[in-house]
């Protein structure tokens, strides 16, 4: 186990998400309040995910839904769902900006496998029999930037079983550019 497994990851995810929130929170604002505005409905999308070792906890994210919102991965979401404004809110990953909080409490890191829910019982196997669980989950992570969604739970543990291989900090690093920097093919 090297210094960033052993201590190093939780610091920086700690260091970057709290001085991620205090520089972005007027943003944050700024969206809950165009949300409220728009739908007139609670901006803060909040779900049970399973995190680390196979304990659920909540998540928080902005909402890009209106209530009721169905309980699915998103993959099996009908996109026609979606607001308008949701869907900016997707593609420019500012939904995600809530999850800022999970990673400070540390229900979830800056990188790692992205949190399923507990519905996902295959998925939740996969990873348990390839050591997944025993990691945080993340808000981005390997599977995001090479755009695997979680349709295949084996062909994704797989991929979250790799991304915890050369866990290090070099390889988050790359991971985080890769999200808000992907390749334009």
């Amino acid at each position: 186990m090297n210094w960033y497994q052993a201590w190093g990851k939780r610091l920086f995810d700690f260091a970057a998400s709290t001085g991620g929130l205090l520089i972005l929170w007027p943003i944050l604002v700024l969206l809950a309040v165009i949300l409220i505005l728009r739908d007139g409905q609670n901006p803060i999308f909040i779900q049970k995910r399973v995190g680390r070792d196979g304990a659920t906890f909540t998540l928080f994210k902005l909402r890009t839904m209106p209530k009721p919102t169905p309980d699915l991965p998103s993959h099996e979401i009908d996109p026609s769902m979606i607001s308008k404004f949701g869907q900016f809110l997707r593609k420019s990953r500012l939904d995600e900006l809530p999850q800022l909080f999970n990673v400070v409490t540390g229900s979830m890191s800056l990188v790692g496998p992205r949190p399923c829910l507990p519905s996902q019982s295959t998925l939740i196997d996969e990873r348990k029999a390839r050591g997944v669980l025993k990691m945080r989950p993340g808000i981005t992570g390997l599977s995001q930037i090479r755009g695997l969604d979680m349709s295949n739970p084996e062909k994704l543990a797989r991929m979250d079983a790799e991304y915890a291989e050369p866990l290090s900090f070099n390889v988050d690093l790359a991971i985080l550019f890769r999200t808000f920097v992907p390749n334009r093919r």
